[in-house]
């Protein structure tokens, strides 16, 4: 048997036996003028139940972070408004699984990252900063949708298109990643979201983009047909679709901040393939999703609001919140 001593131990696995076996009678101190040794030695193995040296390794094997993912976490703090357990989750899931929780605490002391409770009192003391403008209250159901450009991996011979989904009141998300952004791929990716949403969609707001209506024309503008694969997917469900005003794309502001999220998330490291990158947008979905809490849904994640929202609007909901 291979037995590894510690390089500083003065007795050997024989030797540990031995006093393991001395009679009681014969104390410690007694021992230790006997085997040459301190009293303390005599007392570690005496008492032990076999004679081999623990490991020294640190239980907890130190994670470090580099210096651009600290600057990752602490813009995820600021601008998340993310607890230390909640951005802990996103640190092992996009970064360091290996992060600890204590370091990760250690990390924004050391930075002078503000705590939760000072960044809300410079959101309230802020009167200079631009605020959005909030939007109207609705029930679940009023969903944004929008097309984001992303960038073509190496494995890939043309880039693609993520399909983003969000719920005004909830903040739900659901997204899926397309090879055009076609009506037909539109009309596609709606009936996947009336399919997904545990709620029913009442409302669904876009852009003017080819991809969702023909209100513009080479002639100009004009009332939509209804004959669009877009509109049709909609009436098909009873939905109504309706378009921003013509030049304020801040009216579907909400999954356009929500896909400057996926922005950041993109900048974070660099993917090896298509499947790479849309595992992790996956990924990141369902952490937003379950995880991440929401200014503006008094710090809850999107789950945990329409948990919420079932529970006093069940009539609203088609499938079971989970």
């Amino acid at each position: 048997m291979d037995i590894k001593l510690h390089k500083q131990a003065t007795t050997t696995p024989k030797i540990r036996a031995e006093i393991q076996a001395a009679p009681s009678g014969i104390t410690d101190s007694e021992l230790a003028r006997q085997y040459g040794v301190a009293t303390a030695t005599i007392q570690r193995w005496r008492y032990r139940d076999d004679v081999h040296d623990r490991s020294h390794t640190r239980h907890n094997l130190l994670a470090t972070l580099t210096p651009e993912q600290e600057e990752v976490l602490i813009a995820a703090r600021e601008f998340l408004r993310l607890g230390l357990d909640d951005l802990l989750v996103v640190a092992r899931e996009f970064l360091n699984s290996r992060l600890s929780r204590s370091g990760l605490h250690r990390m924004l002391q050391r930075r002078d990252v503000p705590t939760l409770a000072e960044l809300a009192r410079q959101d309230v003391g802020d009167d200079e900063k631009p605020r959005h403008k909030p939007f109207k209250d609705y029930d679940p159901g009023y969903v944004h949708i929008d097309i984001k450009h992303l960038p073509q991996m190496p494995d890939e011979e043309q880039k693609r298109y993520l399909y983003v989904a969000i719920d005004r009141a909830t903040r739900w998300v659901y997204l899926e990643i397309r090879s055009s952004q076609s009506a037909k791929d539109a009309r596609a990716f709606m009936k996947q979201v009336e399919e997904k949403a545990p709620f029913k969609i009442q409302t669904v707001l876009t852009d003017n983009g080819k991809s969702f209506t023909d209100r513009f024309t080479r002639a100009g503008e004009r009332k939509p047909s209804g004959r669009h694969p877009f509109d049709q997917e909609c009436q098909a469900h009873d939905i109504e679709h309706r378009l921003i005003k013509p030049g304020k794309p801040q009216t579907n502001g909400m999954v356009e901040r929500f896909n400057g999220r996926i922005s950041d998330v993109l900048a974070t490291r660099r993917y090896a393939s298509g499947e790479d990158l849309e595992q992790t947008l996956k990924r990141y979905t369902w952490l937003y999703n379950h995880h991440i809490p929401q200014k503006a849904l008094h710090h809850q994640s999107p789950i945990a609001m329409m948990k919420e929202w079932q529970t006093k609007r069940p009539d609203l909901f088609t499938k079971r919140v989970v």
